[in-house]
């Protein structure tokens, strides 16, 4: 479904984004995976299973010259962009009464100006390309908010005004791009929290069950592909059912 295709993904290593990235790659896709600090060598061995051809790029997408990087990397080794998910995200949570600059300043870098680099330099390839599918996480509390998270809601609301605002002003030249919010979903992050927290936030999910990083991945390939072509600007969750 996607042969021949170019995949970049950032925050590739682990998670949801390890997940996008083998879900593309079972599609077909050639697999370019971001990453910060994490080992890259297991994953590009899972992708290349599926007899795509992968690679590693470290850089910080916060940095407008890395992620050009990035992105030029992704070009030089497969001649194209065709694909690309912003999935690279921190956390650094805190009651905003005692949140420090620093705090908010890095989870708005990495989250929405991240996003953002990455996105600008993918998108004069796309352009003469006249096609593209840009795919960008966000998430639930970036439209519901959530006590102890201003600065990751924050970033994340951007991501909906980015992503909006990009598929407007790239529609005319066949680029889609659209928006992901996951709920709950089995991660290390989620794996972290108490049982009484788990018990707590399952009663406030209608399908009683945490989601995984495959649900997330399966709706990403789903957008990456050629189902998807008259979907664009769209937030789509994958909560089940927690905000509707």
């Amino acid at each position: 479904m996607l042969k021949g295709k170019t995949a970049v993904i950032t925050g590739g290593s682990r998670g949801i984004g390890k997940a996008i990235a083998i879900k593309l790659a079972e599609m077909g896709a050639n697999i370019v995976v971001n990453y910060r600090s994490s080992s890259i060598d297991e994953v590009l061995t899972e992708i290349k299973a599926f007899g795509v051809n992968a690679i590693g790029v470290q850089c910080d997408i916060s940095n407008s010259e890395d992620a050009d990087k990035l992105i030029k990397t992704a070009f030089a080794e497969f001649g194209s962009v065709d694909i690309l998910v912003n999935n690279a995200g921190i956390t650094k949570d805190g009651l905003i009464m005692r949140m420090k600059d620093q705090d908010f300043d890095s989870v708005i870098n990495t989250n929405l100006k991240g996003t953002f680099n990455t996105i600008r330099s993918a998108s004069s390839i796309m352009m003469k390309q006249r096609s593209g599918k840009i795919v960008n996480l966000t998430s639930v509390v970036g439209i519901t908010g959530n006590a102890g998270q201003a600065n990751y809601a924050a970033s994340k609301a951007g991501v909906i005004g980015l992503t909006k605002s990009v598929a407007r002003e790239l529609a005319s030249r066949g680029i889609t791009c659209n928006a992901v919010a996951p709920g709950f979903i089995e991660t290390d992050m989620t794996g972290a929290l108490s049982d009484k927290v788990k018990e707590a936030t399952l009663n406030t999910i209608p399908l009683k069950k945490l989601g995984t990083t495959e649900d997330v991945a399966n709706l990403v390939g789903f957008l990456a592909s050629d189902l998807s072509n008259y979907i664009t600007g769209q937030v789509i969750n994958v909560d089940g059912g927690m905000v509707m």
